[in-house]
């Protein structure tokens, strides 16, 4: 028997032995956890088919990433469906978005936009950028927006630090703002030299005293930051109505802790709501405090439920007069977004932007104010024709946060409440950070702030008009439940001023 064979034999031996050890192991874990599960009393589903019954929530768990790559269709999916998230992909990537053969997009359903194409379009050399808009006139530095879409507040230790890093030298290179969330301002948020606008949180990370209370010094020290340019006191977020918000622990890392000023390790909420506030004159005497000490723009975030206490800021804003008013309004819509937030809240609690940004803008309008308070519309607006809609409705300026973490390489994978995010945006995990590489992802969320100009001044042209901000309700038409369409401007009539109040009350 020469070697080869010798060899050959004892390799069969020892794959054969391997084999009945495994298989023994098998047989010993099946055992272990048969006992387990016919032992426990806290599933039904593994007491009464034990082993087999787990297979239930392996398949659940995988379900999840299945259907959105083999059994949903483009335009299924919530909150955001594949065709949308492509729109993104491709055009951060700096690829065509063209289309063949037709449109995926049924526009039946009730609520859909529908665009009323100008029999004399706009041609593309008489178009024109957006005109810029002043916010905050009568502000020692009033402040003049470049873009007509800017990032919406998303904070660090929400995002990892490469996202941060990404998202602000992006917005440099697009010439948008960047909103630092309620989580105060991280180095990050500066490197890339963009514009900020700082949001002031329920527990006022950043600017906080000792006690918790706003620190008119804290204020002062951001307000003398040049890139700091607005001031945004947020009431609450679309995502969670009447909730502060919320970082897990396992987020909570020490330069989180540190730029924050809370505890290593443990979850950070912030209260419901700002304690001080608990009127409409509190809320305006807040942002005239601040407003005064920073010199800066100032205004508040909101998701509209109620909305009589709107009507009852604009009466006490001619009360005091229209200095005493919100530089900006941001409307949140109900379905907004966020990393952690009870389910309870954010499937059922605030009203969709679709039905309160034109409420919002027809009671400025109605109380003269529309011009002296500036109307910021966020809430799942990441495609042209989306933005296009809230500039018909009458928003003055557009900010997203999804859309931008779509941009970075998001996948929707829905995991943003876990430190497990696959794609480094939303983990702290240094594994998971180093496939988001923030000078890529830069130029990713220039080219998608830059596609975002061009789809929605298309659509402009279409209409006849030569930049996004001459959009008008009339512009667009809204799907009924009668299978046809209605103008917008049907749908919202024109205001009519109220008696006794100026139509433009400092415009």
């Amino acid at each position: 028997m020469d070697w080869l064979s010798i060899f050959t034999m004892q390799g069969l031996n020892l794959l054969s032995s391997l084999i009945v050890f495994s298989a023994g192991l098998l047989v010993l874990a099946f055992i272990v956890l048969f006992i387990i599960d016919v032992t426990q009393t806290h599933d039904a589903i593994r007491r009464n088919y034990p082993v087999i019954g787990r297979f239930r929530y392996v398949f659940s768990t995988l379900g999840e990433f299945f259907r959105q790559y083999f059994f949903a269709m483009d335009r299924e999916e919530m909150p955001f469906n594949r065709a949308e998230r492509e729109w993104v992909y491709r055009t951060s990537e700096g690829k065509s978005n063209t289309v063949a053969f037709g449109s995926t997009k049924n526009l039946n359903p009730v609520g859909t936009t529908i665009f009323i194409n100008c029999p004399f379009p706009t041609l593309d050399e008489e178009g024109c950028p957006a005109p810029n808009i002043v916010i905050g006139k009568g502000c020692r530095e009033p402040y003049e927006p470049q873009s007509i879409i800017n990032i919406s507040g998303m904070s660090y230790g929400a995002l990892s630090k490469p996202a941060v890093r990404a998202l602000s030298k992006g917005a440099a290179k697009a010439n948008c703002w960047l909103n630092t969330g309620e989580g105060a301002l991280s180095p990050w948020h500066l490197e890339g030299g963009c514009d900020i606008v700082y949001q002031i949180g329920t527990a006022k990370y950043g600017v906080r005293d000792t006690e918790g209370r706003l620190s008119e010094i804290k204020l002062k020290a951001l307000a003398a930051k040049p890139q700091v340019k607005m001031f945004e006191l947020k009431m609450s977020q679309g995502a969670k109505p009447g909730k502060g918000g919320i970082l897990p622990g396992d987020k909570v890392t020490p330069e989180i802790a540190e730029i924050r000023g809370i505890p290593v390790g443990e979850d950070s909420i912030s209260p419901n709501r700002h304690p001080e506030i608990n009127s409409v004159g509190d809320l305006l005497d807040q942002i005239a405090k601040i407003r005064e000490v920073t010199g800066k723009p100032t205004g508040f975030k909101t998701v509209i439920g109620a909305w009589g206490w709107l009507e009852k800021m604009c009466e006490e804003i001619h009360q005091r007069g229209a200095e005493s008013a919100p530089d900006f309004i941001t409307i949140d819509g109900g379905d907004g977004g966020t990393g952690a937030a009870p389910m309870a809240l954010m499937d059922n609690v605030g009203l969709p932007l679709r039905e309160a940004l034109p409420m919002v803008v027809d009671i400025l309008e109605r109380y003269g104010l529309k011009g002296r308070v500036r109307v910021i519309a966020s809430g799942k607006l990441v495609t042209p024709a989306e933005v296009a809609w809230a500039y018909c409705t009458g928003a003055d300026v557009v900010v997203t946060a999804r859309g931008f973490m779509f941009a970075l390489g998001c996948i929707q994978a829905m995991k943003c409440n876990k430190n497990t995010c696959p794609t480094g945006v939303t983990t702290h995990d240094k594994h998971l950070q180093r496939g988001l590489d923030p000078a890529d992802k830069a130029e990713r969320v220039a080219n998608f702030v830059n596609g975002i100009r061009k789809g929605v001044g298309t659509i402009a042209h279409s209409c006849g008009v030569q930049h996004p901000r001459a959009l008008k309700r009339f512009h667009c038409r809204i799907v009924q439940d009668t299978g046809r369409s209605v103008p917008m401007d049907e749908l919202y009539p024109p205001v009519v001023v109220k008696e006794g109040y100026l139509e433009k009350v400092g415009s």
